[in-house]
């Protein structure tokens, strides 16, 4: 576990904020279900449809263009399919869908965060998605009961990595940024948030290299139950 070199001076940690997609929630988790549909496509449809979704999410908050992060969802899915030339079906859209809205958490996750709770730590999630997309993931994976506050885009109508939408947490919670621990997969999400005043821990799963970007997150480890070496109280 890495700690950036410009760290900015520690702060004892209160709350425990999560990014939903690709941190709780694997996304790529859709793509056996788009194997089936598209024999030979199912990983490529996958990968680009992520891609298009967050460029779409980028490209409206610069914008300020603001459109449901389903909806947004939705038209990376149908450019993901014309662009690769598989038929998307409305009848396989709408499954598509339905998998996105109930993806698969990570193994890991659910002691971690268990275990987390246990320690006496507030959690939340902070996400681009819809409050009803989250709430149905959560479900979907068990983890009902485990957040404190489901922190949603809609309410401020802008994506990450807007300082409107970094800032639903430290209001929800009544503490400073920096007493928050945001925990993101995506590195960009994660230095997002650095910036923003977090402490900021990145889930580096794939092994990538950092983001250039001219800062580090505080933290990093490659599984979720690394968190909790940094977050859980000690002494």
């Amino acid at each position: 576990m890495a700690r950036s070199p410009d760290s900015f001076s520690a702060a004892p940690i209160k709350a425990v904020v999560f990014d939903a997609y690709g941190t709780l929630f694997d996304v790529h988790s859709v793509a056996s279900l788009a194997e089936q549909l598209f024999p030979g496509h199912g990983d490529a449809l996958s990968q680009l449809w992520r891609q298009k979704q967050l460029e779409y999410s980028w490209l409206r908050a610069m914008s300020g263009r603001y459109k449901p992060f389903w909806d947004i969802t939705r038209d990376a899915l149908r450019f993901s399919a014309e662009r690769l030339g598989v038929p998307l079906s409305v009848e396989s859209e709408q499954r598509l869908m339905n998998q996105y809205s109930s993806l698969s958490a990570f193994p890991e996750n659910l002691s971690a965060l268990r275990a987390l709770k246990d320690a006496g730590l507030p959690l939340g999630i902070l996400s681009n998605g819809n409050r009803e997309m989250i709430e149905v993931s959560v479900r979907s994976a068990g983890m009902t009961g485990l957040f404190d506050h489901l922190l949603s885009s809609q309410e401020v109508k802008t994506f990450k990595t807007v300082d409107r939408l970094y800032a639903l947490a430290p209001e929800a919670f009544g503490c400073r940024p920096r007493e928050i621990l945001f925990v993101s997969s995506n590195c960009w999400d994660a230095v997002g948030a650095r910036w923003y005043g977090y402490t900021s821990f990145w889930i580096n799963r794939a092994g990538a290299p950092l983001d250039r970007l001219d800062t580090a997150p505080d933290h990093t480890g490659s599984l979720l139950t690394d968190v909790l070496a940094v977050a859980r109280p000690t002494g």
